[in-house]
């Protein structure tokens, strides 16, 4: 499993190495000294990290936008500067590490390994598992539906029944783990259904112990499917 990142720099010696450390913990790299070319970049792939160097013209600007951005809201923004930005400021833009020039391999090492766990939960929580899992729908009313899961994620599930849904109503779902002896019990409501009886379900409440059961067997399933 590779993840991916974006340094938007034009200084060759922070490039070094940010390249070296990034290569070591295996994530790949694309450079663009021109912010608007790594702008184009992100509108047409994901990036779990972008990495922003404050003195390229432009620079400044795309970091601040960057959680504006629909398809940049997951990656995890960090900057270098030389102290021509203020760590407040960088912090209203949502920034979330900062490297000071000129970046070490030690300050890297560090800063960029934290990173990663951020990067791997962003990617966790957006990685969905395919499935043909029974589940119980309960509504307010307490009528009882048995539907099917087709995908589920951290914060809801697609599912199929025999019935179209209404959308926005309150649910309670239930259905166990796949090869486990767990089981996920939440609160949430319909988010979208069409005339199939197709539907998507947000997950709006579920007890700590069941979401961590959740999490675990997602994060089973999503570094199983890219080990290789």
């Amino acid at each position: 499993m590779t993840l991916e990142s974006i340094v938007v720099s034009d200084d060759w010696q922070t490039i070094g190495v940010l390249s070296t450390v990034l290569n070591n913990l295996h994530i790949s790299m694309a450079v663009d000294a021109d912010p608007e070319m790594a702008q184009r970049r992100l509108s047409r792939a994901k990036f779990d990290a972008v990495i922003v160097d404050c003195e390229v013209p432009g620079g400044k600007d795309l970091l601040a936008s960057l959680r504006h951005t629909e398809t940049a809201k997951s990656v995890v923004p960090m900057a270098v500067t030389a102290g021509q930005v203020s760590l407040p400021e960088l912090s209203s833009w949502g920034t979330r590490f900062v490297f000071a020039k000129p970046v070490s391999l030690e300050q890297a090492v560090r800063t960029l390994s934290a990173a990663r766990n951020l990067m791997l939960h962003g990617r966790l929580r957006y990685f969905r598992q395919p499935l043909q899992n029974p589940v119980t729908l309960t509504f307010t009313d307490h009528r009882r539906v048995d539907a099917v899961i087709t995908n589920l994620s951290h914060g809801g599930a697609a599912i199929r029944c025999g019935r179209a849904l209404t959308p926005n109503l309150a649910v309670r779902v239930r259905f166990d783990l796949p090869g486990t002896d767990s089981f996920v019990e939440a609160r949430g409501e319909i988010a979208w259904s069409d005339k199939r009886g197709y539907a998507g379900i947000r997950f709006l409440e579920i007890p700590d112990r069941l979401q961590r059961n959740l999490e675990q067997w997602l994060a089973g399933r999503y570094f199983s499917a890219f080990s290789n």
